[in-house]
C-alpha cells in the first residue's frame, strides 16, 4: 500500500473540476472514480444502483419513502441486511468501503463523496479543492447544460449547498475551506490545462512522485 497513493478532489460545480480530474489521472497513468462509484457501491452490495444515485452527495436522511414501494427492489439475495430500513448513512458507509478497498489496491484519483475525509488514514494523499469565479463557472454550466445565466446560477447554488451539507455532515470538516485541503485552486485563473498542470506538480512534490 506504501507505494499506492491517492488524490482527492473537491470542486465547486461548473468549475471543471470533473474533466480536471480526468486529465490529471490520465497524466499520472492512475484510475479515475467519479460516478463510477456508484456502480461499484451496487455491485458491492447487491443493492440496485438507484439507491445510491438518489443519495449521492446528500447528507442523511431516508430515502425510504421515494424508492421502497416502487420498483427498485434488491439485486441479490445477499444484499446488505438493513431489513426495511435504508437510510444515506448506510449507503456512505458501503460506498466508504468501496473508496477505501480501491486505495487498497492501486492508486486513484477521487472526486467529491468525502474521498479525502474517508481516506484521512491513507499514508499518501493529496487533497485538493478546485474552484473558478462565479461568471466563469456561469459561463461554463451555460454551455454544458444550454440554459440561460439565471438557469445555471439556480444550478450552482443548488449544487453548493448539496455538497457543502453533505460534505460537512460526513467529515466534520468544512468543504471548500483552505484549511481542509493541502491546495485550493481557482481554475478560473490558469484555465483547465494549466490548472490541470499546477496540480501535477504540486501533488509530484508532495507525494514524491
Amino acid at each position: 500500500m506504501n507505494e499506492h497513493y491517492v488524490i482527492n478532489l473537491g470542486r465547486q460545480l461548473g468549475s471543471g473540476g470533473k474533466e480536471i480530474g480526468e486529465k490529471l489521472a490520465k497524466k499520472l497513468g492512475i484510475s479515475f472514480y467519479d460516478k463510477e462509484l456508484i456502480n461499484l457501491a451496487s455491485k458491492e452490495s447487491g443493492l440496485c444502483k438507484e439507491f445510491f444515485e438518489k443519495a449521492d452527495e446528500k447528507a442523511s436522511q431516508t430515502i425510504l419513502g421515494g424508492l421502497f414501494g416502487t420498483r427498485f427492489p434488491f439485486i441479490t439475495e445477499g444484499a446488505y441486511p438493513y431489513n426495511s430500513y435504508l437510510s444515506n448513512d448506510s449507503l456512505f458507509k458501503i460506498q466508504s468501503d468501496v473508496i477505501r478497498k480501491l486505495a487498497e489496491e492501486k492508486s486513484c484519483l477521487f472526486v467529491g463523496r468525502c474521498a479525502d475525509y474517508i481516506l484521512r488514514d491513507h499514508p499518501r494523499c493529496a487533497n485538493v479543492f478546485v474552484s473558478a469565479a462565479p461568471e466563469a463557472r456561469i459561463e461554463r454550466l451555460m454551455k454544458l447544460h444550454d440554459i440561460t445565466a439565471d438557469e445555471a446560477e439556480e444550478l450552482m447554488e443548488k449544487a453548493d449547498k448539496k455538497r457543502s451539507s453533505y460534505y460537512n455532515y460526513y467529515s466534520y470538516n468544512t468543504w471548500g475551506a483552505a484549511a481542509t485541503y493541502h491546495l485550493c485552486i481557482d481554475s478560473s485563473v490558469l484555465g483547465i490545462d494549466g490548472t490541470v498542470d499546477f496540480i501535477k506538480q504540486f501533488v509530484t512534490m508532495k507525494l514524491k512522485l
